[in-house]
């Protein structure tokens, strides 16, 4: 009953986790395109500085209230993760800046999120993600599942992709964020299950470094990419209050961002990443009157075909993985064990043994090692891996 218990608390956590990024990241588009197109803020690396620097001011404060207790993790560990991170970003904005946009309102869109950056791009995230896995991990991918991300991939490329131009020094930087953002992905993943920390353990500690990264680079990315000067800009009231508002919504996408790819993993976050894109084009045509064509439809369709065969075929290989491995079966007992059993202490707890401190039975060490391998449950930047 326990297990069944947990297993649905587990299920429902991960919902929770995948439906909290959705609505965020949704959100932040749709704040961060107002600050952009109506009130000029076009400054993107400096505003993911604002974005980690309030996710860490937010998440100390809920530590000294000990919402959650922060776990020490080794200093160079955390150090170059964090750093990583903010080199991966800027990257992302870099790419987007000397390549073509090759996407939907792309010059908006990737002031929102980094993963909706430039399409092509993304699009080479998932299986640079999967060859680093199976290369560096010996994680093994079914070829229906590869074939379900194919679909996918071809229908966000549909709906998306309408011109690609690059140049050689935009190629150079777009592979080098291709290949941070994998990294960057695989070892939020592997850090929190391989050290035992949560996602908001690992946003704490690593969130500071981000920033860093990204508040003394950030005005000369964006100076470079827009000819403008984040501190001659001109702040208004109402400029202010969606940057605040921007931060504030910011701290749910980091969050929600470390706890996907630390519950599922990064191929599955980069899968709910392409959803983001689906759902933008939807909410652009229907909220903003945006242009929409039947090759936008269609590729849409094709990308929620995929997806719905993605969760398919990972939710029946999950299954299927729990049933052949099943219960372990105890481990054998001697008949001179079993005698020690019974003059020592009952299977079942009750009273008895003299006051003497009761011992384990073998059972008890058999459930044990069975539940050895269960790993606790586990925000980037808005910019950063959508």
């Amino acid at each position: 009953m326990s297990s069944a218990t947990d297993g649905a608390a587990s299920r429902l956590g991960v919902a929770g986790a995948l439906g909290m990024s959705v609505t965020s990241s949704v959100a932040i588009v749709i704040c961060n395109k107002y600050l952009i197109s109506t009130l000029g803020f076009f400054f993107a690396t400096t505003l993911t500085s604002w974005h980690l620097m309030v996710t860490f001011c937010t998440l100390y404060v809920a530590q000294r209230l000990r919402f959650f207790e922060a776990k020490p993790i080794d200093a160079q560990t955390v150090i170059s993760f964090g750093l990583l991170n903010g080199i991966s970003i800027g990257l992302l904005n870099l790419c987007l800046g000397f390549n073509s946009v090759g996407f939907y309102q792309a010059s908006t869109i990737h002031f929102a999120d980094p993963n909706h950056c430039i399409l092509m791009t993304k699009l080479a995230i998932i299986p640079f993600t999967m060859l680093l896995e199976t290369i560096f991990l010996s994680k093994k991918f079914s070829r229906s599942i590869k074939i379900s991300l194919m679909v996918l991939l071809l229908g966000v490329g549909i709906a998306s992709v309408t011109d690609l131009q690059l140049n050689l020094l935009g190629s150079i930087i777009a592979v080098l964020t291709i290949a941070a953002t994998c990294v960057s992905q695989i070892l939020t993943n592997q850090i929190q299950r391989r050290l035992k920390v949560s996602s908001t353990q690992l946003l704490y500690q690593s969130s500071p470094y981000q920033s860093a990264v990204l508040l003394v680079t950030g005005p000369f990315v964006d100076k470079l990419l827009t000819n403008r000067d984040v501190f001659a800009f001109t702040y208004t009231f109402q400029v202010v209050a969606f940057i605040v508002l921007s931060c504030s919504i910011a701290v749910c996408v980091n969050f929600s961002t470390f706890l996907v790819i630390g519950t599922t993993s990064p191929v599955t976050y980069q899968v709910l990443g392409h959803l983001k894109t689906c759902l933008i084009l939807s909410f652009g045509y229907v909220l903003l009157r945006d242009p929409f064509t039947f090759r936008n439809v269609a590729g849409i369709l094709v990308a929620i075909f995929g997806m719905g065969l993605y969760s398919f075929f990972s939710v029946s290989e999950s299954r299927d993985k729990k049933l052949s491995d099943g219960p372990s079966p105890p481990l054998p007992i001697s008949s001179s064990q079993m005698g020690e059993m019974k003059d020592s202490e009952p299977l079942l707890g009750g009273g008895g043994g003299g006051g003497a401190a009761a011992k384990s039975s073998p059972w008890n060490e058999v459930k044990g090692l069975q539940s050895f391998d269960e790993v606790p449950r586990t925000a980037k930047s808005a910019f950063s891996r959508p």
